[in-house]
C-alpha cells in the first residue's frame, strides 16, 4: 500500500495514487499537470519516511480534472435585543485533482 500525507492549499491530505481529491482552488486549467513538493510523510509497503518538516526527495504528480463549487454554507448572525439579523451564504471554489504517482525525484 502506497500513500503520502501532503500539505496542499493550507490543509494536510492523505493521498493515494489513482484517487481524486478536492482541495481549495489551485490556479491552472483542467488537464494541467501539477507537482506537490511538500510531502510530510510517505508510506511505501513496510517503509515509512517522515519529513522534518518535508521530504526533499519525493514529489507527487497530479492532474487538474475540473474546478467546482463546494456545498453551500449558511451564515446567520443575530444580535438579540437590537433587532438585527443577517443571513448570508457562501460556496467555496474547489479544484478536483487526480493523483498519478508518488515517486522519488
Amino acid at each position: 500500500m502506497l500513500y503520502a500525507i501532503i500539505e496542499a492549499s493550507g490543509k494536510q491530505l492523505w493521498v493515494e495514487p489513482g484517487k481524486f481529491y478536492d482541495v481549495n482552488y489551485t490556479g491552472g486549467q483542467p488537464g494541467d499537470i501539477i507537482q506537490f513538493n511538500r510531502i510530510l510523510l510517505k508510506h511505501d509497503k513496510n517503509k515509512i519516511e517522515v519529513g522534518q518538516p518535508c521530504i526533499k526527495s519525493t514529489c507527487i504528480k497530479a492532474t487538474i480534472l475540473k474546478h467546482l463549487k463546494g456545498r453551500k454554507i449558511t451564515v446567520f448572525k443575530m444580535k438579540p435585543k437590537k433587532n438585527q439579523k443577517v443571513k448570508q451564504g457562501h460556496r467555496q471554489i474547489l479544484t478536483r485533482l487526480l493523483i498519478h504517482s508518488i515517486n522519488n525525484e
